[in-house]
């Protein structure tokens, strides 16, 4: 790519502080972002949580060896995303850890596009120790660890038996991921996920019919909505999550819903 991706803008944010909050949004632990040593990351959501590769260079079960670590038994298994993926969904992760979680494995490998994705995998938390070993032993390919674990591939047809995943991502876009400068300009120019916006109390003016529109993030989507989101309003994402975090990223189908925080609704 010849620049780093973390930083790399995505409709208003960047792409690791988009990847990192859908991320949040999906699990209910910690996350965790690793970096190299001297990294500079751009802002993150709150909350999360820094590892630090302990040596540069060994590429992906580095990474995922700082990651598990950071962990320390505070979670059965992670989901590992790269930070280059700006159109991952929530309902990918939950697919993903799902499938898992139900066929009790090791690892969750989605396999599509013709391409393993172990980047965009579920991993068993446990596996620290061999992912250790392995680097120990200079093995730094995830092949190695799959070799060691029980894993489950998951191809394309596998994957949309999720009816959650089929509803919001049947193309499995949350694996496009950008490596060259042409495929980042490519994604970059994708119009923003497509949302549903209402208002309520003092923000509703009369209209409280959904209001369709495509925005990023939640910031984006207030100012589409003519919302100025401040300390008197609140946003509720799809009928729970609630927050007044602009940076919030949003997904394709997401609902938010407007609310006049001292207005009594």
């Amino acid at each position: 790519m010849g620049r780093p991706k973390a930083g790399l803008e995505w409709h208003g944010s960047t792409l690791l502080r988009r990847v990192a909050g859908i991320v949040a949004r999906a699990v209910d632990g910690p996350i965790v972002v690793v970096h190299a040593p001297g990294q500079e990351l751009p802002e993150l959501p709150a909350g999360a949580e820094l590892a630090v590769d302990r040596r540069e260079g060994l590429g992906p079960l580095e990474g995922l060896a700082a990651g598990l670590r950071t962990l320390d038994s505070r979670a059965e298994a992670a989901y590992v995303s790269s930070t280059d993926v700006p159109l991952l969904h929530p309902a990918f992760i939950h697919a993903v850890l799902r499938a898992r979680e139900r066929q009790d494995v090791d690892v969750a490998l989605p396999v599509a596009h013709g391409f393993r994705h172990p980047l965009a995998a579920a991993y068993r938390a446990s596996l620290v120790d061999a992912v250790e070993d392995l680097l120990g032993d200079g093995r730094m390919k995830p092949a190695f660890l799959f070799e060691r674990c029980e894993v489950v591939e998951l191809d394309e047809t596998q994957l949309l038996r999720d009816h959650e995943l089929r509803g919001a991502d049947p193309d499995l876009l949350s694996l496009v991921n950008v490596n060259e400068p042409d495929e980042y300009e490519r994604v970059r120019s994708r119009a923003a996920p497509e949302v549903t916006v209402r208002r309520f109390g003092t923000l509703a003016s009369g209209a409280r019919e959904p209001l369709p529109l495509r925005a990023a993030t939640l910031g984006a989507a207030a100012q589409a909505a003519g919302v100025t989101l401040d300390r008197h309003v609140v946003a509720a994402l799809n009928g729970d999550q609630i927050s007044r975090d602009p940076e919030l990223p949003l997904a394709a189908g997401d609902s938010v819903a407007f609310l006049a925080a001292d207005a009594g609704g």
